[in-house]
């Protein structure tokens, strides 16, 4: 009888803690990843690349103050993708995937001149993300237009604002506009959605480190 009231303790609990989850994800997780670090100014302002994906059903404005000048954290911006700079992130995850991505940790003068019409490989099985527009020491945008591929459309902005105190506000955006199926929307918001947090957070972390140890 012990037995059966404990098991029975232990599945109440169990349901407890989904039903909570169940309630403060949609409403107090996904909404501060979704927006970490950002102010309401920065989630709102309309950023270089909002036009790529009109009426975006998927998007997330993170934002991190490094304490170097926009020129110093560029370059960083400029060598990014896989066979390049690396994404600066957890590089062991990556290459689970077969990423084979490597971080660097210098400035590489030959991958600085990053323009509009270049390619940024996330993987070496996957054609390069379009650069649409590359904005020296201010914006990095990549993007799949609608119609160009069969995928959904996509954009990745980098926002570099100058901050007081020769600082640097970047703002990273991301927006899409996945599939109206119910798996694609449960897989978007319940697992590619997290873990692009993760990894995105790393990135912001990654690029203020070397921007500020190089200043």
């Amino acid at each position: 009888m012990r037995q059966v009231t404990k098991a029975r303790r232990v599945i109440t609990a169990l349901l407890l803690c989904c039903g909570a989850g169940a309630v403060l994800y949609p409403t107090v997780v996904r909404p501060w990843f979704l927006r970490w670090g950002a102010t309401p100014a920065e989630v709102h302002k309309s950023l270089p690349g909002d036009d790529v994906v009109p009426g975006a059903t998927a998007s997330a404005t993170r934002a991190i103050t490094i304490q170097a000048p926009p020129e110093r954290v560029w370059p960083w911006l400029a060598q990014i993708g896989q066979g390049r700079g690396g994404f600066y992130s957890y590089t062991w995850l990556e290459n689970l995937a077969g990423c084979q991505i490597v971080n660097a940790e210098r400035i590489h003068p030959e991958w600085q001149g990053i323009k509009p019409g270049d390619g940024v490989r996330m993987h070496p099985r996957i054609p390069p993300a379009p650069v649409l527009v590359a904005e020296r020491n201010r914006t990095l945008v990549l993007g799949i237009a609608e119609g160009s591929v069969d995928i959904p459309p996509l954009s990745w902005a980098f926002v570099l604002d100058p901050a007081p105190g020769n600082a640097t506000r970047l703002l990273i955006r991301w927006r899409s506009r996945p599939s109206h199926r119910l798996s694609d929307l449960l897989l978007n918001k319940y697992l590619l959605e997290p873990v692009h947090f993760v990894m995105e957070r790393k990135m912001m972390y990654g690029i203020r480190q070397r921007s500020e140890r190089a200043s």
